[in-house]
């Protein structure tokens, strides 16, 4: 014996085997440095028969006895889930037949726990008697048997306990184990009881890793994955350890009931106890991490799975759209994952079932302006009949960065979307697979700016972005094919109904009455003022009826206020004083633009698209002027050449009883503009969809050069909240 750790003595008693058990375990725990030489003798042991055990219902037992036991040990169950999980479990009859099967070799374990306690064996050789006994199973199997044999002995010690004060067969043999003097001295032992309930806690942890190991699905991973093949040859370590702390905290029990309350846990005991519990955690803290990483590869190949049957889906034929639908929003019936927009309740996919869907794609930062424009055009169409409302449905499928943490503001902003929205939407984000929102990205290109995507009644995608030609033409696009919208270019020319229908009747009704009329935005206050008092003096000197309109400009939404400010005070020209006029005024005109690109006509010898070309970019440096008679637009200029046109009056008057007015003004700014032509320049967000590779300039046809520009214009004070 080794002479350095003390030596524990009841007074009626000599050497109890329990004593000896710590000492010689304390020696067994410093001297056995080297775990390899362990370890190999532990898996020599390990020679499984093929035989397959489902442990989880065993384990699910396992855990309601312990906590039912103590009451102090946490479960990844709460008291109800790990009931009706046992009550479900044990009614089966497979479970049935397994116990059975098991019990013998349960209750054998039981019987060699107790025996080589109370023969004074040490922990270590305990151990290896149990893997003795339990070599034919696999390394699950063992470590829950062996579990289940504890918490038959724990639980009965502390039924006991709980109902012997009112059950005369429980007092009896209460009595016999010493439990009425132990309860009475339970204050006392409370921190032994602590150290093992704290133990069982870990070994409980660790077995249920153990066993989620042995759930993961060999379809998508398999022992080649490093993360899994590390865990695989740390395994039989974590049951080796947890199998001994089993034999330790049995010890404890034991010598309690063997020697009462006045055996004192000894500093030793103590120090084994922890030195367990901080192995184990450490074993668990390894195993989590990779069980995490295998669950990130199994996720990752799901994913690509799915995102593959996707595209595979969309590829097909069907006989209606359900199939799609289902892959998209949500693949089963168990819940109503859609809120009806008109009654606000939720709804099955259902309803949406052989009709033209709409989905309207977009993140939780959509403008109040899309919204606004987007609603009075739905609203519209719902009144046009009942052609277009019982064949077209628009259903808002939200976008969340997965990566984001789902937070009070984010779950605000939603629902003040969602409830805003007359349409269908999807019950919550988090039933959009993230296999869906990578195909959204990757195959119909969102980039967090907001898309609609239109299914025909079969489900197949007839335009991947219907949201230009809706902010071009309205419900008039009705089916919001991508033919419909060649369709609609092939009948339109470049006149001023083009750039201002469905915005503001009054410039309609100039349209109507052959008035000449300028088109004119910017952010320059002094521009603005010396363009709209020359134009009207001009006008004045011709003698023809002009009117002016201020459209502002694509951003600087700060200046643009002031810019319309001044015009009102000043009574420059007419203006619209509503901002949502004037992003669905530019929206508009970029959406021509994309449109374009979308079809693949960009740099066809289109005049309306190369005028299109040619006012975004003189907005994006700094200003213009387009003139039109009655409908027909016929100049189209930089703020530059357009105030200069009009300066130079005097230059080209005589042309304007031979030419007209219009035509005057077209020639001789067309003269000044051979001589200084402004830099042409498009922008385009990373948040767009689809960039072209290539533009050609609308003034000289050659390519363009391509740069990479960051910009910040201030326009709106974003919520400190969007940054953390």
């Amino acid at each position: 014996m080794e002479s350095g750790l003390p030596l524990i003595r009841h007074p009626a008693q000599g050497f109890n085997a329990s004593q000896q058990l710590i000492r010689s375990d304390r020696g067994s725990m410093l001297t056995m440095s080297d775990d390899n030489v362990m370890m190999k003798q532990i898996v020599g042991t390990h020679a499984p028969d093929g035989r397959e055990v489902d442990v989880k219902p065993l384990l699910h037992l396992v855990e309601d006895i312990l906590k039912r036991a103590t009451q102090q040990i946490d479960t990844s169950l709460t008291t109800s889930q790990a009931h009706a999980e046992m009550e479900d479990k044990t009614h089966q009859v497979n479970f049935v037949s397994m116990l059975d099967a098991l019990s013998y070799t349960i209750d054998r374990i039981s019987c060699e726990i107790a025996y080589k306690a109370l023969g004074g064996t040490d922990a270590h050789a305990t151990t290896v008697s149990l893997f003795n006994m339990l070599t034919s199973y696999s390394w699950d199997a063992k470590l829950v048997l062996t579990l289940s044999a504890f918490a038959l002995n724990y639980g009965e010690f502390w039924l006991l306990a709980q109902i012997y004060s009112s059950n005369q067969l429980a007092k009896s043999m209460a009595i016999l184990r010493q439990l009425p003097s132990i309860m009475e001295h339970s204050g006392p032992l409370k921190p032994r009881f602590d150290a093992i309930n704290n133990l069982i806690k870990v070994m409980m942890d660790v077995a249920r890793c153990v066993v989620e190991f042995k759930d993961l699905p060999p379809a998508y991973i398999s022992n080649e994955v490093p993360a899994l093949s590390t865990a695989m040859a740390h395994i039989p370590t974590a049951v080796y350890w947890t199998m001994r702390s089993v034999v330790a905290c049995a010890a404890q029990i034991t010598s309690l009931t063997t020697m009462g309350h006045e055996f004192s846990m000894s500093t030793n005991v103590a120090w084994e106890l922890s030195t367990l519990a901080h192995k184990l955690s450490n074993i668990l803290d390894h195993l989590r991490k990779q069980l995490d990483t295998c669950y990130q590869y199994i996720d990752e190949k799901r994913n690509v799975e799915s995102f593959q049957m996707l595209k595979n889906l969309f590829e097909m034929i069907h006989i209606d759209n359900m199939k799609v639908l289902k892959a998209l929003i949500y693949a089963k019936d168990d819940i109503q994952p859609l809120i009806d927009g008109s009654s606000k309740k939720r709804v099955h996919l259902d309803v949406l079932r052989r009709k033209n869907v709409l989905l309207l794609i977009s993140a939780l930062d959509m403008s109040n302006d899309e919204l606004s424009i987007l609603e009075q055009i739905y609203n519209e169409s719902r009144h046009q009949g009942a052609r277009l409302n019982s064949q077209y449905e628009v259903v808002w499928v939200p976008i969340v960065d997965r990566s984001v943490q789902w937070s009070d503001p984010m779950k605000g902003k939603f629902e003040s979307m969602q409830s805003s929205m007359p349409w269908f939407t999807v019950y919550h984000p988090s039933l959009i697979e993230k296999a869906v929102i990578r195909f959204i990205k990757e195959v119909w290109h969102f980039r967090n700016k907001p898309i609609l995507v239109v299914l025909d009644p079969q489900g197949k995608v007839v335009c991947p972005n219907a949201l230009h030609m809706m902010w071009i033409w309205g419900s008039n696009a009705f089916p919001f094919t991508s033919l419909r919208e060649e369709s609609l270019w092939k009948d339109e020319t470049w006149r001023l109904e083009l750039l201002v229908d469905g915005i503001d009747p009054e410039i309609l009704n100039w349209i109507k009455e052959g008035k000449y009329i300028f088109l004119y935005g910017g952010d320059d206050e002094e521009w603005v003022r010396k363009f709209t008092n020359t134009a009207r003096a001009v006008a004045q000197a011709a003698r023809i009826p002009l009117e002016m309109v201020y459209v502002g400009k694509i951003s600087k939404r700060e200046k643009i206020r002031r810019v319309i400010a001044t015009i009102t005070v000043e009574k420059l020209s007419y203006v619209w004083q509503d901002l949502t006029m004037i992003w669905f005024f530019w929206t508009r005109l970029e959406s021509m633009l994309y449109s374009k690109i979308q079809l693949g006509k960009l740099d066809d010898h289109d005049p309306m698209m190369q005028e299109i070309k040619k006012l975004l970019s003189y907005d994006r440096e700094g200003g213009w002027a387009v003139l039109s008679n009655g409908s027909n637009v016929v100049a189209n200029g930089h703020k530059t050449t357009a105030l200069q046109t009009l300066l130079e009056y005097d230059l080209w008057k005589q042309q304007v009883p031979v030419k007209g007015f219009d035509l005057a003004f077209r020639d001789h700014q067309g003269r000044i503009h051979d001589i200084s032509r402004p830099c042409c320049r498009f922008d385009f967000p990373m948040t767009t969809g689809r960039i072209p590779g290539t533009m050609k300039c609308p003034e000289c046809n050659r390519t363009m050069e391509k740069f990479s520009t960051f910009l910040c214009c201030h326009d709106e004070v974003i919520p400190d909240e969007l940054f953390k």
